[in-house]
């Protein structure tokens, strides 16, 4: 990790710090001669995930270009989203249906492929969605995400956006795929109305949708994310 470090600091000016923690800082990366962006993690952990998302590429997700952990801790480098985040788009108004399917059904396709290799976001947020200029959505920020363990009883850490998270992100039991079907529930009636469904559900059909992905216990929710998309098909 060191020699990385060294070839990052020698080829790359840090253009922006995106996040700064304790133990964990987010830097944005500028090649000094070619110009091109990536972003830089450096946190403590196993770094299981990005390891898991090196070679995946998918158009809603961003690509993992390098994972390296030593000693317990974790360098990682993606590639830059150049995009707007939905919380910012929110700021000026709520969407429409018809566009919030849009986004929502990106944001599925793009779960399954992580749910199909054992990923559970646990954080999915309008800050963590981005837009980019051609319309893309992008799902980005894998730092409280974890890899589902069949015989593990609870999750290590619980990690997650409060307003957001399912029960269970907070409770004894191991979060699966349908943590993330919750957030999406919550993302959908934020997007239409601003508010999270506890304070006011989103009318008609959409209302039906969210109200089935929120419910406390997750084997009522959708079962996975290809099955939320086919509902949101049909707004």
């Amino acid at each position: 990790m060191h020699r990385l470090e060294e070839i990052l600091q020698q080829q790359y000016d840090t253009v922006a710090v995106l996040s700064q923690q304790e133990d964990k800082t987010v830097r944005r990366l500028r090649h000094k001669s070619l110009g091109t962006d990536l972003v830089c993690r450096s946190f403590p952990g196993t770094g299981e995930v990005y390891r898991t998302l090196l070679g995946v590429e998918h158009k809603g997700l961003p690509r993992v270009l390098e994972a390296i952990c030593r000693q317990d801790r974790c360098l990682v480098l993606e590639e830059f989203v150049d995009g707007i985040p939905v919380s910012c788009v929110l700021e000026g108004g709520l969407y429409t249906v018809s566009g919030a399917g849009q986004i929502i059904r990106s944001l599925c396709d793009a779960l399954s492929v992580l749910h199909s290799l054992g990923i559970v976001h646990r954080d999915i947020k309008p800050e963590h969605l981005l837009v980019e200029p051609d319309g893309n959505v992008r799902l980005i920020d894998f730092d409280a995400a974890r890899l589902y363990k069949p015989l593990q009883a609870g999750d290590t850490t619980m990690l997650g956006t409060v307003p957001y998270a399912a029960p269970e992100q907070f409770g004894v039991a191991q979060t699966d795929s349908r943590a993330d079907i919750f957030a999406v529930g919550v993302l959908l009636n934020v997007m239409l109305t601003g508010v999270h469904p506890s304070v006011t559900l989103a009318r008609g059909r959409a209302g039906k949708i969210i109200e089935k992905c929120v419910r406390i216990r997750p084997e009522q929710r959708y079962a996975t994310a290809a099955a939320l998309k086919r509902a949101v098909d049909r707004l």
